[in-house]
């Protein structure tokens, strides 16, 4: 009986460490053009590549590889520096891959692994697409002497301009199509040359990095996606105010809306101090954690000339003037308990809380300032 016990228990034991073990991917395959030479498979990390193994190619071509691998992982498959293949592979898949060394990184056969067929349909297009665009390019230098240059010109530059638009449409529909396929991050980062990038579409941008963030949060490019994304959403909405400024011929967009008492309290009306334009919400609970933080500032710096004009996106007045007599905020509080929605449409303000520090000229000095940010932006000024 006590044997049974210890034996089940062992297998229990087993069973349960084999589930957290990263189960083996494997690589079969056979290069013709290639007997002895050196095969080798690398990780593709975000700033480098990791070696995993390396082989000699077989008589006939043949070569396996085995590895682990916990989560969709990009490879390369190399036989040297400027002739690989990418793949994209995930735990237990059995790969086959044939191919010619003379052409092994744009024409090779690859099934058992739904990723590294995707990323070969990317990269077949993109190679299309520019050499379509060399070939265009080409035809500027070629015509460059010819009387009717600036008509073929014209129609160049459509022809350019629509393979370009062609290749942007494929790639953005493609990540729209695959938001939860890791072959996503590499359409992101696709570029035409050395500067541009293929998808330019931030929206696509912001749902494949969200997506994938959800699915493997672990993954340091999802990781380096996702940072990049919010870099991006930030230069935008900078983008954004600034171009409202412009339009508006003035330094900072207007606001007008009632305080608690129901006085409408304009943004102008604090001209020439130190404004922080602060968007939060009762029921957000990082705005809550922040406003004492708000406090501690505006206690220190008020006498200096420093003013918070805090905006509501609440819905519920008695929610906010709860939040305002428990949090003792005692400067300028105002919201039309709609949301404030013009002011947030104006600020492009995707989350609360979030903030623009404004100068005595009307300048946006800082913005999204929190804890121990804020104080040192505000001792800057006032020093």
């Amino acid at each position: 009986m006590n044997n049974r016990i210890i034996i089940l228990a062992s297998l229990i034991i087993l069973i349960f460490t084999g589930c957290d073990r990263p189960k083996k991917f494997e690589i079969t395959g056979k290069i013709t053009n290639a007997e002895g030479r050196k095969l080798y498979l690398e990780e593709l990390m975000v700033a480098n590549m990791r070696p995993v193994d390396s082989v000699k190619i077989g008589k006939n071509g043949d070569f396996t590889f085995r590895a682990h691998t916990g989560m969709p992982t990009f490879y390369l498959l190399k036989l040297s520096e400027n002739n690989f293949i990418t793949l994209l592979i995930d735990s237990a898949e059995v790969i086959s891959i044939k191919a010619d060394a003379l052409n092994f990184a744009r024409q090779y056969d690859i099934e058992g692994s739904p990723g590294s067929i995707l990323v070969q349909q990317l990269n077949e297009k993109l190679n299309i697409t520019k050499q379509r665009l060399d070939s265009i390019s080409s035809l500027y230098t070629l015509y460059a002497d010819r009387p009717d240059y600036i008509e073929l010109k014209q129609q160049l530059d459509q022809a350019y301009e629509k393979t370009v638009q062609e290749q942007v449409d494929y790639s953005t529909n493609f990540v729209s199509e695959h938001p939860f396929s890791m072959a996503s991050v590499l359409a992101l980062y696709q570029k035409f040359d050395n500067e541009n990038y293929v998808v330019r579409d931030l929206h696509a941008l912001r749902v494949a990095a969200s997506a994938l963030n959800s699915f493997y949060p672990n993954s340091e490019h999802v990781k380096a996606l996702y940072h990049n994304t919010l870099q991006l959403i930030a230069q935008e909405r900078n983008m954004h105010l600034r171009q409202l400024i412009d339009e508006a011929g003035a330094d900072i967009p207007e606001i007008v809306l009632p305080d608690k008492e129901g006085n409408p309290i304009a943004l102008s009306s604090l001209q020439g101090k130190v404004i922080l334009i602060h968007f939060w919400s009762a029921l957000n609970s990082d705005s809550r954690i922040l406003n004492p933080v708000l406090v501690e500032a505006y206690a220190k710096y008020r006498q200096r000339g420093f003013e918070i004009y805090q905006v509501s996106v609440d819905k519920d007045r008695e929610d906010w003037l709860e939040a305002i007599q428990k949090d003792k905020l005692t400067w300028i509080n105002v919201g039309d308990m709609d949301g404030s929605i013009q002011a947030v449409m104006n600020y492009n303000i995707q989350a609360v809380p979030y903030n623009y520090l404004i100068g005595r000229d009307g300048s946006i000095i800082a913005q999204n300032l929190k804890g121990p940010a804020l104080d040192k932006a505000l001792s800057e000024i006032f020093k």
